[in-house]
């Protein structure tokens, strides 16, 4: 029985992937490293798996693309966190992924560091609010009818508003007196929008004080949002140099670029626009400009000198070769970069968030993982998937 519109459309996003492969369920399993079962539940809309790797893992498996891949993880995401989902559909218990990846040779994500593929954005990674979407994109990305607040009317002011009726009028003419006095009190009214602080920057950019961020409406800005606030972050995380469409829509494209964002910015990686983002926006002083692909796939071969190809091959199973994907793993650690290192992987190898958010960084650091028994074996579902990933 189908839960919600969101499971729907994740199922039916699935079903065209496995009838598209040619392939039956079994078969795909064992290859995905999950029950055939299981993907039989989540193709018919029947269940949402936790942990996203299981999804990814399939998805590689059936040759999904990397947009197609993208456009999955949000459709799973936002169906993984519908609130409003009725009782026929429950969430796959993550113990039976663990069992799964059991079978393949994987381990638990206790145990696992970093996770392959764009890992999940889940409830337990973000506030209240999460709802989450897919990778980050290059250009423009589909904005999602349904995904959940619904649309709020842009702030406006009225101006010229109707009279009210029994307001008394003002004279038809004025004394010169009062004209003269009225003019002055124009110009100081002038000169004090001038040079009052608040106003606009040398460069006509906003500042801090008159954002729309500040005003009413614009209180929150968090996860499932669709409004012109939200609009509003994504303008300013694209003039901070990031790379994500605009769309009113905070998804969770926008909530991998606002994480990332905060990390640069030494803020706390609050999943929400809090007063300090905000002033950090509007700052403009945070730059979100990285490596491009092109250049983190021929870094990752000078480096990974013993098997390059394969090792390309993980980084864009991982993060399509973006320094600053960002995403959380069901057990409430995040995983950062090229290639995806975990919160645990990062303190045993004596990093940071912001430090794996330098892809030179963080390609010698997963060269160090791959070096401890000359495999991916820290990236289990990406190196199951290396013969569907075009090479070099």
């Amino acid at each position: 029985m189908v839960a919600s519109p969101h499971t729907d459309k994740f199922a039916a996003c699935l079903r065209m992937l496995k009838e598209r492969s040619g392939r039956g369920y079994d078969r795909l399993g064992k290859e995905a490293g999950v029950s055939g079962s299981s993907l039989h539940r989540y193709c018919s809309g029947l269940g949402v798996p936790a942990d996203y790797r299981v999804v990814h893992s399939f998805a590689k498996v059936c040759g999904a693309s990397a947009e197609e891949l993208r456009e999955l993880h949000r459709l799973w995401a936002l169906a993984d966190t519908d609130r409003d989902a009725s009782a026929g559909t429950a969430k796959e218990d993550p113990a039976s992924e663990r069992e799964a990846a059991a079978e393949k040779g994987g381990r638990s994500d206790a145990e696992a560091g970093p996770a392959d593929g764009p890992a999940a954005t889940t409830a337990a990674a973000g506030a209240a609010d999460t709802a989450a979407e897919p990778g980050s994109r290059q250009g423009a990305a589909p904005a999602d009818a349904g995904a959940g607040a619904d649309d709020v009317v842009p702030l406006e002011i009225e101006l010229g508003a109707a009279r009210r009726p029994g307001r008394s009028r003002m004279p038809e003419k004025l004394s010169p007196r009062f004209a003269v006095l009225a003019a002055v009190v124009a110009v100081l009214l002038v000169a004090g929008f001038v040079w009052l602080p608040g106003g606009r920057s040398a460069d006509g950019s906003p500042t801090a004080e008159d954002g729309l961020l500040y005003s009413p409406a614009c209180r929150t800005v968090s996860m499932g949002q669709h409004d012109e606030c939200v609009r509003e972050v994504q303008n300013l995380l694209v003039a901070a140099k990031g790379r994500l469409a605009v769309d009113g829509d905070f998804g969770p494209e926008t909530l991998r670029r606002l994480t990332a964002f905060q990390v640069l910015a030494g803020l706390p990686a609050s999943n929400v626009v809090d007063e300090t983002t905000k002033k950090a926006l509007y700052a403009r002083k945070v730059s979100m400009s990285t490596w491009s692909p092109v250049r983190v796939a021929e870094r990752i071969r000078q480096v990974f000198t013993e098997d390059p190809a394969s090792a390309v091959a993980v980084a864009r199973c991982a993060s399509f070769l973006d320094p600053l994907w960002v995403l959380p793993n069901t057990n409430g650690s995040r995983n950062w970069g090229v290639f995806q290192i975990s919160d645990g992987r990062l303190r045993e190898l004596g990093g940071t968030p912001l430090r794996a958010f330098d892809p030179e960084w963080n390609i010698k650091a997963a060269h160090r993982l791959w070096s401890a028994q000359h495999d991916f074996h820290d990236w289990p579902s990406c190196e199951a998937a290396l013969k569907d990933e075009p090479k070099g």
